[in-house]
């Protein structure tokens, strides 16, 4: 599967970059990489783009130390103090994210993202919290998100919600004709004939079923 693609750059979670009291933390998930020199490539392009603001400042790298080799951290000191013009470089190991398998249950509030364009076939998306498209989801597509999935526009490709376990997450879409729509451990698929409602729709789990109701309340429709 290939990424979101077309239009701008999407952004790369690879490399979290944060300021503290203390400098610079950068968040490397070295295994995300396909090698040492991508990920330096990368790192040393986000950080030049703010340059001025890094010069001069203690950056602290967290990563998974244990793929670095010793020549690999001094190469990377040495282009930090030559191309950064950095005052200070120090490590520390990546601990395993607190929150990575547990279930996502912020499905009313908590973490979203919001991607403005159409997911085309083939193309994957993933994201722990909510997700909101404003575009479709074309056939051949995949999405999976921890909590909810909305979608301004048409679902016809593949939607996991609530994937870890949350069953109070739901699928909502202006045109609900998924291939396949998933919430939680429970599966569906569209129906074959293939009747489009002239309303949005909501998909939800009720006992051990999904069931799909008008998004509007029905005086409207």
């Amino acid at each position: 599967m290939t990424s979101i693609g077309g239009g701008k750059p999407m952004k790369d979670d690879r490399i979290q970059i944060k300021g503290t009291k203390d400098g610079i933390n950068a968040k490397i998930y070295i295994d995300k990489f396909s090698s040492f020199n991508e990920m330096l490539e990368a790192l040393l392009s986000k950080l030049s783009s703010g340059k001025s603001f890094y010069k001069g400042s203690t950056i602290n790298i967290i990563s998974n130390l244990k793929s670095f080799s010793e020549v690999e951290i001094e190469k990377l000191k040495d282009l930090l103090f030559e191309e950064i013009q950095i005052k200070d470089c120090t490590f520390e190991e990546l601990t395993a994210e607190k929150n990575e398998n547990k279930i996502f249950n912020g499905v009313y509030e908590g973490k979203t993202k919001f991607i403005k364009k159409t997911i085309r076939g083939g193309q994957l998306v993933k994201y722990h919290g909510n997700i909101v498209i404003i575009g479709d989801i074309n056939n051949g597509a995949e999405v999976y998100a921890g909590g909810n999935i909305i979608v301004l526009g048409s679902i016809k490709g593949h939607v996991y919600a609530g994937v870890g376990g949350n069953r109070k997450a739901i699928v909502s879409a202006i045109n609900l004709q998924p291939e396949i729509l998933q919430i939680a451990d429970i599966l569906t698929r569209a129906p074959e004939d293939g009747v489009k409602p002239s309303y949005p729709e909501l998909a939800k789990i009720k006992g051990d079923t999904i069931v799909v109701e008008p998004y509007l309340p029905k005086k409207y429709i």
